[in-house]
């Protein structure tokens, strides 16, 4: 095997398949670091786009479009000629004839790379998948978004005052960084952004609920953060109630479960941020490798994070049961992904070219909170941040890993426009044809047209 040169133009041996299930944050990282490796790459997924998941919320509540978070894989890898991008989806795997069985075909390789993903989990009770969206998808963030909005168009028509406190409650399930940043925009919406915009209610009426099963919002921070932020989701009117577990939804309430006392909480809009479980290509992919999974259907991975008995199968982000320092499973979160991809770039760089590389071990540079305008936490090195020095910090940060130049520069015009108009400009309610008032009774719309169906069937009078 040889290699003319060191470019991403270089002569690549097309016997040595690296095919890379999935264009997230994991698989985008490993098929970037194989650019300038002699091997060809195919990166599989089911959406023609990258997109940057930690800005998703942003469009669920009108700040961004899809687009400024969002690249097209193929506009990424243009210039990677080593790599192509398949539009296409994964049903199975045959780890003994290196095969990766599409709806529509296969795919041989010499090593793969399973990124992916996961979904929301609604701890065994999927039908409320209808009446609580997660946020995971453009798809979830444009219903969420039209939702919201929705709802305060609904409440300006009404004039029962218990079905307007209905539609201006808004209950987020789950106090993780995606709950926590739910709530605080949600309550900034009501107070600061539709000021001024409605005539027969005030917005700023609304309340945000934010529902968390265990002790404290953000369990994965220190105390004293997780504390800060609870403060500051209070401050912007956010009611927190943390040790209680939503036990049912409706399409007009919610029943919240705190020990033995539970509440009937009226609301139209439930967003659900409360769990996560792996992709389903990981129990297709750990019953391929006779293995199991764990119980949010997560893959274990040794050291150098590899399938047990297929060294040349690999699996990271959020799909892989990978244990850190501490024993505990990594978190499904974006840092993670991305060095996990890295590493898995630089072990096959290095077994294509007979080296070897080291077990994978994770870098924590930190994790970081937004609850709205000016104020965040983050804990980084050791170091906590709260309030506005870490909403500075979490908006540069964030800015710099958007994918693509252009996508960042449109994100900063954006937020720079928001942050000096209290405006969010992305408000459209798309979607279904929206039904405000859900009345028993037939409306003259409904009358007229049964009357005109009756002309038109009863054909010409004789």
């Amino acid at each position: 095997m040889s290699c003319a040169g060191a470019g991403d133009g270089a002569k690549v041996d097309s016997q040595r398949r690296v095919v890379i299930i999935g264009g997230g944050f994991g698989g985008l990282n490993a098929a970037r670091s194989l650019r300038r490796a002699p091997v060809d790459v195919t990166l599989v997924d089911r959406r023609n786009y990258h997109l940057f998941q930690p800005l998703l919320y942003q469009v669920a509540t009108g700040g961004l479009s899809p687009a400024n978070i969002s690249a097209t894989l193929r506009s990424i890898f243009k210039r990677q000629k080593n790599t192509r991008v398949l539009l296409a989806e994964v049903c199975d795997f045959d780890l003994v004839q290196r095969k990766v069985i599409l709806t529509d075909g296969e795919l041989p390789y010499d090593w793969l790379i399973v990124a992916s993903g996961s979904s929301h989990s609604y701890f065994g009770h999927d039908q409320w998948a209808e009446l609580a969206p997660g946020l995971k998808t453009i798809e979830n963030a444009t219903e969420i978004r039209r939702r919201i909005f929705l709802a305060f168009e609904a409440a300006e028509r009404e004039t029962d005052a218990e079905r307007i406190r209905e539609w201006l409650t808004f209950v987020v399930v789950g106090g993780g960084p995606t709950g926590v940043e739910l709530a605080g925009t949600l309550a900034e919406i009501a107070k600061d952004t539709l000021r001024n915009e409605f005539r027969s209610i005030d917005p700023s009426h609304a309340r945000v609920v934010l529902v968390e099963g265990g002790s404290r919002v953000l369990q994965a921070y220190p105390p004293e953060l997780s504390g800060k932020a609870q403060r500051q989701l209070e401050q912007l009117g956010v009611v927190v109630r943390t040790g209680s577990l939503v036990t049912d939804v409706g399409p007009d309430r919610v029943t919240v479960r705190s020990g033995e006392r539970a509440d009937l909480i009226p609301t139209r809009t439930v967003l659900w941020s409360a769990g996560v479980k792996a992709s389903p290509l990981g129990a297709r992919l750990a019953e391929a490798a006779k293995i199991e999974t764990d119980r949010v259907g997560r893959v274990p991975v040794g050291p150098n994070l590899s399938v047990p008995g297929f060294p040349e199968v690999f699996v990271i982000g959020d799909l892989a049961h990978c244990p850190g320092e501490d024993g505990q499973p990594l978190a499904g979160v974006a840092p993670v992904a991305m060095q996990q991809g890295h590493y898995v770039a630089e072990r096959i760089r290095g077994q294509a070219n007979g080296g070897s590389v080291r077990p994978f071990t994770y870098h924590d540079r930190g994790t970081m909170a937004t609850i709205g305008r000016r104020h965040a936490v983050a804990w980084i090195g050791g170091f906590q941040f709260a309030g506005y020095p870490a909403w500075l910090l979490w908006l540069f940060v964030h800015l710099m890993y958007i994918v693509g130049f252009q996508n960042r520069v449109l994100v900063l015009l954006q937020w720079a426009w928001n942050f000096v108009t209290w405006n969010r400009a992305a408000r459209l309610i798309t979607g279904p044809e929206p039904v405000l008032l859900a009345t028993s009774e037939r409306s003259p719309c409904d009358e007229a047209g049964s009357q005109l169906q009756e002309r038109i069937h009863s054909g010409p009078e004789c």
